[in-house]
This record gives structure tokens, sequence and C-alpha cells, in this order.
């Protein structure tokens, strides 16, 4: 393989590991005969320009037959918590607002995302988490916020 095809690999493997959901736990909601019980999940990201900051996103997922062969659509309520797990630091300036994770929902038309906002008067991050589709999206969303200390300002491209 080229260094092209090399770097074009590498990058594809550090795009899917910044976004990879690690599962944290989840609890059954509704039993089901066939296929899985539907859930509520529960999963942690960590943000990928963000070192120290951690979210945790439940949602609910869908069971039955439909859940286990991937053709059930998930409800598109989630709750975000988003807090410091160690110490925080930038590698280079943030935008304004970035999305920073998307997950698949339904086959083709659902995605949950969390977006990343910079509150440059407070010193604070502030991440919004809601489902879209690609017809009509859901108004019910979540948000959490992480205060960083004034002695690091937070860097935010112009």
């Amino acid at each position: 393989m080229n260094k092209l095809g090399w770097w074009m690999v590498g990058c594809m493997a550090s795009a899917a590991a910044a976004v990879q959901a690690e599962p944290i736990g989840e609890v059954d909601t509704v039993f089901k005969w066939i296929g899985p019980d539907h859930k509520i999940v529960v999963d942690a990201y960590d943000d990928p320009k963000v070192a120290g900051i951690a979210c945790y996103v439940s949602r609910a997922k869908t069971g039955g037959v439909k859940g286990a062969v991937g053709l059930a659509e998930d409800k598109a309520e989630a709750s975000i918590a988003c807090l410091q797990v160690g110490p925080v630091s930038f590698d280079k300036p943030l935008p304004q607002q970035e999305e920073v994770f998307s997950e698949r929902l339904s086959l083709v038309f659902k995605k949950l995302r969390v977006v990343r906002m910079v509150d440059r008067q407070r010193n604070a991050l502030v991440y919004l988490t809601y489902s879209d589709r690609v017809i009509e999206g859901s108004p019910q969303n979540s948000v959490a916020t992480v205060s960083i200390p004034r002695t690091t300002p937070i860097p935010v491209k112009r």
C-alpha cells in the first residue's frame, strides 16, 4: 500500500475512534417474547477535541424482531450529562459550535446528535443532544454544561 493509502486508513481509524460510544450500562423497560427487550442504554463519549471532558448519553433502544435485525426506529428522547474527568486541555481553538458525536437511530432517516457550543462569557462548554430526521426532526432535547476554570480560557476560532 502506498503512503496515501496508509494515510487514508489512519484518518478513517482516527475518525472512527473519535466518535465511538463506550457502553456503560442498560436497563430493560419492556419484555419482548421474541428478540431483545426494549431498553434504556447509557453510553460514554470522550470529547474528541477537549481532553478531560466526557459526556454520558442515555437513550431508548427498541427491541423485538425489528430491533434485533436493525430495522427498528428508536425514540427521539435522550438525556445528556457531561463532566470533567481529568485535566482539561485544548490542542487547538474550537469552533463556536460543532457537532461532536452522532449515532444512527434508524436504518436511514434518524440520527442522535451531540453539538458542543462555547459560552465565552462564562468560560463554559455547552453540550446539546437532539435527534433529527431527513423529513422532520424532534424538538425533544437535553443540555449539559461544563464550567472550565477561568485560569484555562477556552480558545475559540475567529
